[in-house]
């Protein structure tokens, strides 16, 4: 299950993807205005989106945020790996941990594991594949559609 920091941070990425290649920043109060975001926690979101190299800001009258790179260049598994890090399911699942689940008294032979690491790895292959531009193209041929048959 994603946190709120983490699908805040997706519906903030997808609003500036909506805006690029705008040569002007966004500013932070449309972003939180727009996708109902909490501004001071879209505040430390950003700003931690920055730092990993996703965003680039501008201060001063005028200022805000874009994207760093353009919207088909970022997968929603980079993102989600910034707040979710790692994204398993299962703390024997968390490869920088290398342990086993407290109550385990199998190892790597618990089928368990086996079946839920499947499930990360099918779930980490969709994440990694997906980009903004991805989303955004399927929201806009959803939005067609239903327009169509209005």
């Amino acid at each position: 299950m994603l946190s709120n920091k983490t699908k805040y941070a997706l519906k903030a990425m997808l609003f500036l993807a909506s805006k690029y290649p705008a040569k002007e920043p966004v500013l932070i109060a449309e972003v939180a205005h727009k996708e109902s975001i909490p501004k001071k926690f879209l505040e430390a979101i950003l700003l931690e989106l920055k730092n990993k190299g996703f965003l680039q800001s501008k201060k001063g009258k005028g200022g805000g945020y874009l994207l760093m790179r353009s919207p088909d260049q970022i997968s929603f598994g980079e993102v989600i790996g910034i707040f979710e890090n790692p994204f398993a399911a299962m703390p024997c699942l968390d490869s920088s941990k290398h342990r086993r689940c407290d109550e385990c008294r199998k190892g790597s032979v618990c089928g368990i594991q086996r079946v839920m690491q499947e499930v990360y790895q099918t779930t980490s292959g969709i994440l990694n594949v997906t980009t903004l531009q991805d989303v955004q193209d399927r929201m806009r041929n959803m939005n067609q559609e239903a327009m169509y048959f209005i």
